[in-house]
């Protein structure tokens, strides 16, 4: 359970100075948070009738898929759907961003762009939720077509930034990792405080407006990429849904993937545990990685891929760009 404190107090260090992404405290920790999630103050109940009621707001998928078309866009605006239960699909044509909505709050994964994120609160609102109920926003892979708009977002929200210890230094500075496969490649982002940010232990579930969510390390496309699992209920029909990271072998054009065997074993074992999840519903950053437009049209996000065919097919896109490197 989330410790009381100010809902945008920072977390205190491990030395004993604040802010600087560290871990809960021992009594935290004593309660079963062994994850670096500062806790959540008490946010603004919401009623179970708001809560119910953005399901009559929200678009259907259909609505969605025929706004979008057959497009791609990262900042082309698409009304908000429900996915399952409590999961809504706030983002754009192009780019994913999740709402897990609750009556304690609720939860955003990622932002989308700078652009994209204007959108995505306008998409919250139009579900009738209010964007100040917003407790944390959960992320991906730290680049700036999903996380780009963190900045905004949380000047809106207030929400704590949820993130992975290797990325939260690129999200305080804006500036990609030197180990991103793309550093160089694409522009900065705004940066976000560093005391409003928050880390977590991959594999360890963390508690935020009374729902868990476990992060999975998923280090390839980036090196401080996460997966995100939870569960949504309809009634008694409980399903688990993974929100799984790109893990496309994309880069700039003098990286090399086989000259880093350190990042290529981490990049294989994200794909062994991505193969290996519980995974009843599986969503992407990028919608068309998990055919979200098909199964939009069909009204089944139950079906596949999932995670299994997902691995098998972003291994089979490593393996082809290590054969690409060999050639060379």
């Amino acid at each position: 359970m989330p410790v009381p404190s100010p809902r945008n107090a920072p977390m205190s260090a491990q030395s004993g100075a604040p802010g600087r992404w560290a871990c809960l405290s021992l009594f935290a920790i004593a309660l079963g948070l062994s994850s670096c999630v500062a806790p959540q103050g008490p946010p603004q109940k919401v009623s179970s009738a708001v809560v119910d009621r953005a399901r009559d707001l929200a678009a259907t998928p259909a609505d969605w898929a025929a706004a979008c078309g057959d497009w791609d866009d990262w900042d082309q605006r698409a009304p908000a759907f429900r996915v399952f239960g409590n999961t809504y699909h706030v983002g754009t044509c192009g780019i994913s961003a999740l709402l897990v909505a609750g009556p304690e709050g609720h939860v955003l994964i990622d932002t989308g762009t700078r652009q994209g994120s204007v959108g995505v609160l306008e998409n919250i609102r139009n579900l009738g939720f209010a964007p100040e109920n917003v407790v944390a926003v959960l992320t991906s892979h730290e680049h700036f077509d999903h996380v780009g708009g963190l900045w905004w977002v949380n000047r809106n929200t207030g929400a704590r930034v949820v993130t992975s210890p290797k990325a939260a230094p690129v999200l305080a500075s804006g500036q990609a990792s030197p180990d991103d496969p793309q550093s160089g490649r694409n522009p900065p982002m705004r940066a976000i405080p560093a005391d409003l940010i928050d880390t977590v232990t991959p594999g360890h579930p963390v508690t935020l407006a009374g729902m868990a969510f476990t992060p999975i390390a998923s280090p390839g496309h980036t090196s401080g990429a996460l997966s995100w699992q939870w569960e949504s209920c309809e009634g008694s029909d409980c399903r688990t849904i993974v929100f799984a990271d790109s893990l496309t072998p994309v880069s700039r054009d003098d990286y090399r993937f086989a000259d880093h065997p350190a990042y290529l074993r981490a990049y294989r074992d994200s794909i062994a545990r991505i193969a290996a999840l519980e995974c009843d519903i599986l969503l992407t950053p990028h919608p068309s990685a998990s055919r979200m437009r098909d199964k939009a049209l069909a009204g089944e996000f139950a079906s596949e891929p999932k995670c299994g065919r997902y691995a098998q097919t972003v291994l089979g896109q490593l393996q082809t760009r290590l054969t690409g490197e060999a050639r060379e």
